[in-house]
């Protein structure tokens, strides 16, 4: 039985507060389909023979490395899973598409990288934007072709998206938008091709809106960040100046930005905790594997009290993550059903905004717990890994 026949009654939103749901209505993992568990091998299969031998070169910032990556990707439909077909994907249900993130949280930074370019670098045009718009730019994103970036934050607008500063004006003749601003922490900002900007028209705050903006000397990177993490993925500035961009790339309509920033939002952050879910099953394998080896006083540390209790912490919080993001997406895809539009298909998610929220943050939380714990039983290797 596949996801979208899991849950015969519509489930509200937020309704795990208050209602009590049987074993039947419940997605889990192993409700898969064959499919799904086939893309998930491929996905697993692409990062592990392609990506993760790779990372300390991409780390070292060989952005044209990550692009072969993201086309290689491409040419597996990895980019484009819940794309329609008419524009090059391959119109699979949002629990594939969480299949493949959770592998591709495997990757490291270049998990991310991927996040930006399938998700909220891409979801936009999907949902939002003109036909016209669609057509130019979907195809050669999910080919890998193009490389995108979604540009949001600035310096002092963070979680307050509608504080940013970054102004949009039309030309006198009325054929273009010039945009003026710097935006911030941009994924794929130091190699994407076109960018996802937000800005107010004129300044006014209620006309917030979402431009697809061509890379050019007017619309350029700054300088690579320096993190303490995520060193294989892209992370700069995103600089505006006097940047002049089509009418007809405003995504939506003037005012429509909040709308189209958050609810892509939402499906961000269910996917996000897919692809930490991944991550955190990684260090946990590694953990054990290490703990197994690993020799002191005559016998392997996995006999010790102390590293028996990590490991076990650990598998109960990844558990935990996955559960909550296959119950989540289970979910999405029953409202969803069967040939619905891109319009319903945003619905549903959003109908979910409360639980995609909790996924962001419970698998973030679970990640960071877990690959703290796999430092502790490494020890000293887990601080200066060879």
């Amino acid at each position: 039985m596949d996801a979208t026949s899991q849950q015969k009654d519509f489930i509200k939103g937020g309704a795990f507060l208050i209602e009590d749901r049987t074993a039947s209505e419940v997605f889990t993992p192993e409700d898969l389909t064959e499919e799904q568990r086939m893309i998930g091998e491929t996905t697993r299969e692409f990062v592990d023979t392609e990506v993760r031998p790779n990372i300390a070169e991409m780390e070292r910032h060989n952005w044209q490395l990550v692009r072969e990556l993201i086309v290689k990707a491409g040419e597996l439909g990895l980019l484009g899973a819940n794309i329609p077909e008419e524009y090059g994907g391959l119109e699979l249900d949002q629990t594939t598409g969480v299949v493949v993130a959770e592998n591709m949280g495997r990757a490291g930074g270049f998990g991310v990288g991927y996040g930006a370019q399938t998700s909220i670098g891409l979801l936009p045009i999907l949902y939002f934007g003109s036909e016209e718009l669609k057509q130019k730019w979907i195809p050669p994103i999910v080919s890998g072709e193009k490389i995108t970036a979604y540009c949001l934050s600035e310096a002092g607008s963070g979680s307050d998206a509608l504080g940013a500063k970054a102004n949009a004006k039309l030309s006198d003749d009325e054929t273009h938008y010039v945009l003026n601003g710097e935006k911030m922490w941009i994924t794929n900002g130091g190699f994407a091709d076109v960018f996802i900007v937000f800005a107010k028209v004129d300044g006014e705050k209620k006309q917030f809106s979402a431009f697809v903006v061509e890379r050019s000397d007017n619309c350029r990177p700054g300088a690579e960040e320096h993190k303490m993490g995520i060193k294989s993925s892209s992370t700069t500035p995103l600089i505006l100046s006097d940047a002049r961009v089509p009418v007809g790339n405003l995504i939506g309509n003037v005012g429509d930005g909040a709308k189209i920033a958050f609810n892509i939002l939402n499906v961000g952050r269910f996917k996000l905790g897919a692809s930490v879910t991944g991550g955190a099953k990684l260090a946990l394998h590694e953990a054990i594997r290490y703990a197994n080896e690993r020799q002191q006083f005559g016998k392997s540390i996995s006999s010790f009290g102390a590293i028996k209790h990590k490991l076990a912490e650990m598998a109960i919080k990844t558990w935990v993550s996955e559960s909550i993001t296959y119950r989540t997406v289970g979910m999405i895809d029953a409202l969803i059903g069967d040939g619905a539009s891109a319009e319903k298909k945003l619905q549903s998610i959003e109908e979910y905004a409360v639980e995609s929220s909790i996924n962001k943050v419970a698998c973030s939380e679970a990640l960071d717990f877990v690959v703290d714990e796999m430092v502790q039983i490494y020890g000293g290797y887990g601080y200066s890994p060879s």
